[in-house]
């Protein structure tokens, strides 16, 4: 049941009834932790199935899709020594050497921060500080803002950002998942635009609508990808223009090409993918803790990507919903996480675990 402001009650009603005489069976996808929390918590999620239309998560949770590799290499960064800051959803992500949480337990520096401000600023009061960096487009401007303006020398940054339109490729490339339309991010969107959506439209591609977070955008967001599909458009169109702006924000692009290089990479349940990630550019690579710790990393050990019955890479992907993983509810929850899905509140198993209905 909704837990809407009375005056959204109506309005989110009178979409559903509309939706409803639509005859529809189609399968829709978003890349948002948040919209996940939005559709669940506010019950959006069995409202819209009794409507014919399912809703399924992909690989929108950036603690989720940060491999266990990345993870692995800040636990070895924090064990030769160096002060390690992170966002507080990494602390618990289990590999097979252990997690950060364990780590700083075991009397590691880590330490958890709210943002990279944060991190410059602590890194004043010790000798070596690493900055683990994850996060999409909404987060790099962020970080390619500190490295630009004369961070400290004894500062770097282990950058685990990841951009979004590789992964939407590799979606479709696989075809693994039946995807009728997208639902695409606001704060994404607010960064790079609609341009870079518009590959997925068009006669080969599906529908497309950028929305936000609140439940009226996400069930508008839902109406507008159906009347696409009944009407036989694969369009991008935009549910949020009050946030996005077709050209996206051009300062947050120019600060994030001047600091960063795209590289191929690997993500979490996803081959390497080309061009998906950032690196620090070479002119700041000073401030690469990939490159100032090269010697330390060298000594990282290799790791699976997943631990025992854990199908977090699957959940990502679109193939199976977090209940159908046989782990979830049984040996994995967030107090016992087995992957980042499980850590992360914006992981699937996580927010499908906390609003489930025992």
């Amino acid at each position: 049941m909704m837990d809407l402001r009375y005056r959204d009650e109506g309005t989110a009603a009178k979409i559903i009834k509309k939706l409803g005489t639509m005859d529809l069976d189609l399968r829709f996808m978003h890349v948002c932790g948040t919209h996940q929390d939005t559709l669940v918590k506010f019950g959006l999620e069995k409202m819209l199935k009794d409507v014919g239309i399912t809703i399924g998560q992909g690989p929108g949770c950036p603690v989720c899709v940060t491999t266990t590799k990345e993870v692995v290499e800040a636990i070895t960064l924090a064990r030769s020594g160096v002060s390690i800051t992170v966002f507080g959803d990494m602390m618990a992500v289990p590999t097979p050497i252990g997690s950060l949480a364990e780590v700083k337990a075991e009397g590691a520096d880590v330490r958890v921060v709210y943002s990279i401000e944060d991190a410059v600023r602590m890194s004043r009061d010790v000798d070596k500080m690493v900055f683990m960096a994850i996060g999409f487009e909404t987060t790099c401007p962020s970080t390619a803002y500190s490295l630009l303006h004369s961070p400290p020398d004894n500062f770097s940054v282990l950058s685990c950002h990841r951009l979004l339109p590789p992964a939407l490729r590799a979606l479709f490339s696989m075809g693994e998942v039946r995807i009728d339309g997208l639902i695409q991010p606001g704060h994404v969107a607010a960064i790079i635009g609609m341009g870079p959506f518009q590959p997925f439209a068009g006669p080969n591609g599906v529908p497309q609508v950028v929305t936000g977070f609140e439940p009226l955008d996400l069930l508008m967001a839902v109406y507008m990808l159906a009347k696409q599909v009944k009407e036989g458009r694969c369009e991008v169109e935009n549910e949020y223009p009050r946030v996005v702006p077709p050209e996206g924000n051009p300062k947050a692009l120019e600060l994030m090409s001047r600091a960063f290089k795209e590289v191929d990479k690997a993500w979490r349940g996803f081959p390497v993918l080309p061009m998906s990630a950032l690196e620090v550019s070479d002119a700041l690579s000073e401030h690469n803790a990939r490159l100032v710790y090269e010697d330390a990393l060298n000594d990282a050990p290799v790791v699976k990507e997943d631990m025992g019955g854990c199908r977090c890479g699957e959940v990502l992907r679109g193939i199976i919903t977090s209940p159908e993983c046989p782990a979830f509810g049984h040996g994995c929850s967030p107090k016992r996480p087995m992957g980042p899905c499980m850590v992360s509140r914006e992981g699937s198993c996580n927010i499908s675990y906390r609003y489930r209905q025992d």
